[in-house]
């Protein structure tokens, strides 16, 4: 199974065949060499790295062993007028999403996220979509984030609410006229995301 780390703009792929076009491929001998350092030194110069192996799971198990796991969730959320919720924070449009608790189950973390970061409360899981994994560096340490999303559903009508203390600046339900606009000025994470839900 292929997967993809972003950074940011910029991505790592692991995976068995080699892409093609502008991705820089690293063909480790073994997958215990190929060190976080190693690969962000790489992306200073190459918007993306495909990390070619026999065994992409295990080449990508090493890698994120090297970095501090987060878990979190997030949603898809369309309105009953074929509307998209959608955040903007850190001067880009993004998805509600946020970390996981104990205690509580992945699909609780995504509709609990989806009500704290947007005030839209009572939204229903349809299916899950995807995950992604995202790197940053955090207080000094390096995390790799996987985010688990799902498709949901909200009918009614509700005050929208920017979680200010979570950096959102504003939260609108984006008309599928105004979609397009709005990927452009996001991450390649999210862009990856929306795809799935065709």
């Amino acid at each position: 199974m292929n997967h993809t780390v972003y950074f940011a703009d910029k991505s790592v792929i692991f995976t068995s065949d080699a892409p093609g076009g502008e991705c820089y491929a690293v063909v480790p001998a073994d997958p215990a060499d190929l060190s976080r350092a190693k690969v962000t030194k790489i992306l200073e110069s190459h918007n993306c790295v495909a990390v070619v192996s026999a065994d992409p799971d295990a080449a990508f198990r090493s890698f994120a062993a090297d970095f501090t796991q987060i878990e979190a969730a997030g949603g898809v959320v369309v309105n009953d007028c074929g509307e998209w919720l959608m955040i903007h924070r850190n001067g880009r449009w993004d998805l509600p999403k946020g970390h996981w608790e104990p205690g509580e189950t992945i699909e609780e973390c995504a509709v609990r996220e989806v009500g704290e970061e947007t005030g839209v409360r009572g939204v229903r899981i349809v299916r899950p979509l995807c995950e992604t994994f995202h790197a940053y560096p955090m207080r000094g340490r390096w995390e790799l984030k996987r985010t688990r999303w799902f498709e949901m559903r909200f009918d009614g009508a509700c005050a929208l609410s920017p979680q200010r203390e979570e950096g959102i600046e504003r939260v609108v339900w984006c008309p599928p006229s105004e979609l397009d606009g709005r990927l452009r000025a996001t991450f390649p994470t999210i862009r990856c995301v929306m795809a799935c839900v065709g």
